[in-house]
């Protein structure tokens, strides 16, 4: 129990500047949200239970389209389809005993960034983890874009754009500590970089979405750094998963 409770004062902790910045970013999505028609409640419950920028964006776009739900629902699994990749990656590092209630969760609350602050936790995950870092993420974000709903179009459109890099430079900061202790993940890093750019100016992607290119080059990028700089388990890893008991996606 105690145990728990670390975990979880750990992901509030961690999660913390997280919320300050999608505090922030939220603010442009209810500009967005408020051009569809929203009100702040439902620009509110619109980012609580969809945590993309990207993937709510294109919602808000849809709503102004007066397109179907059915389309709505597709546009968003699109858009959002690289978070099926990171949960099943970030299952890896729960124990083989963690319940399915709890992977379910874990998934339903990853982003970018939290999935970013998980997986680079050293050992296995706490599931408790995760769920402080929801607890205070989360919120932040939905209320960001309630707030940018009713005050968003106040603000300067040269301030709005400048609170949105803010999400940027945090998720530079979540990778570059990993990135200086590991040559590999480093390395992984800058390819990484250097794909993007160059799929963005390739014509034969231009029809896919930015999510469904993510997607992409996490598979084949990921892939190729497993397949040639495989990581082995820590002898205590071991013991506590077992031989021949790996962990359940």
């Amino acid at each position: 129990m105690n145990q728990n409770k670390n975990a979880f004062a750990g992901g509030i902790r961690d999660g913390m500047p997280i919320a300050l910045g999608y505090f922030a970013v939220a603010f442009s999505l209810g500009i967005v949200a408020k051009k569809a028609g929203l009100n702040p409640f439902q620009g509110f419950l619109s980012s609580i239970l969809n945590h993309a920028s990207a993937g709510e964006y294109a919602e808000f776009t849809v709503i102004m389209a007066n397109a179907p739900y059915f389309e709505m629902a597709l546009v968003i699994l699109i858009t959002n389809i690289r978070y099926l990749l990171m949960s099943c990656a970030l299952s890896q590092k729960f124990d083989s005993d963690t319940a399915l209630g709890h992977r379910l969760l874990v998934g339903f609350g990853i982003t970018d960034e939290i999935f970013g602050i998980a997986v680079g936790k050293p050992g296995m995950l706490n599931p408790y983890y995760s769920y402080g870092a929801m607890a205070i993420a989360l919120p932040g974000w939905a209320f960001g874009t309630a707030m940018g709903v009713v005050a968003g179009n106040i603000l300067p459109a040269a301030l709005v754009s400048a609170l949105s890099v803010a999400l940027y430079g945090m998720f530079v900061a979540i990778i570059i500590p990993a990135a200086k202790t590991s040559k590999v993940v480093g390395g992984v890093v800058l390819i990484s970089f250097a794909a993007s750019f160059a799929v963005s100016k390739i014509s034969v992607f231009s029809a896919m979405s930015d999510s469904m290119k993510i997607s992409l080059l996490t598979v084949v990028i990921a892939g190729a750094a497993a397949f040639f700089f495989p990581l082995k388990d820590s002898p205590k890893q071991t013991g506590e998963l077992g031989e021949g008991n790996p962990t359940k996606c």
